[in-house]
């Protein structure tokens, strides 16, 4: 996904939420700056959370939970940029008065609410394997009482089976 679709998918969101955007116009610009900055805040902590998931999966040699991880830092790393950029419009549009700066400020929240998930989903990847076997599983079998003994898995193969072939069915035999 390219930042320009991520930008309209977070754009055609802002505008599906306007219960949402009649509450934060009643925020001033200096209020929605000051929420906006502690979104980036927050989405970069949960970028830190997901590159250290990913030097975990690195560490274990896990290539199914690194690429799943790995997946999810990407969206991240796209979602944090185009919050970025949205702080920065939204900066220029408090200073400039413009009564866009709501757009910018939602861009801003949905980014954070996707990044949020999406860190989510990164946990969701580390403990998705919790049943997989690998080399340092042990297995204990208990036999219980009463069961016939012996091995199962060494059974001795039948007696060979002496076949005979059948008479020929036609007279006109080769």
């Amino acid at each position: 996904m390219n930042r320009y679709h991520l930008a309209a998918l977070l754009l055609g969101a802002s505008l599906s939420l306007p219960a949402a955007a009649q509450a934060q116009k009643a925020m001033t610009g200096a209020d929605m700056l000051d929420k906006a900055d502690r979104d980036i805040v927050d989405m970069k902590q949960t970028l830190k959370q997901v590159l250290q998931r990913v030097g975990d999966a690195r560490n274990e040699n896990d290539i199914v939970k690194l690429n799943c991880v790995n997946e999810k830092l990407v969206q991240i790393k796209g979602l944090l940029k185009v919050a970025e950029q949205a702080d920065i419009g939204l900066q220029e549009a408090v200073a400039r008065k413009d009564p866009g700066a709501e757009s910018d400020y939602e861009k801003v929240r949905i980014a954070r609410t996707k990044v949020d998930q999406m860190g989510a989903e990164s946990q969701a990847c580390v403990g998705q394997l919790a049943y997989v076997v690998d080399e340092k599983t042990q297995v204990e079998v208990e036999t219980p009482s009463g069961f016939p003994g012996g091995n199962p898995t060494n059974w001795a193969p039948p007696a060979p089976v002496s076949i005979a072939r059948p008479p020929a069915a036609s007279p006109f035999a080769p």
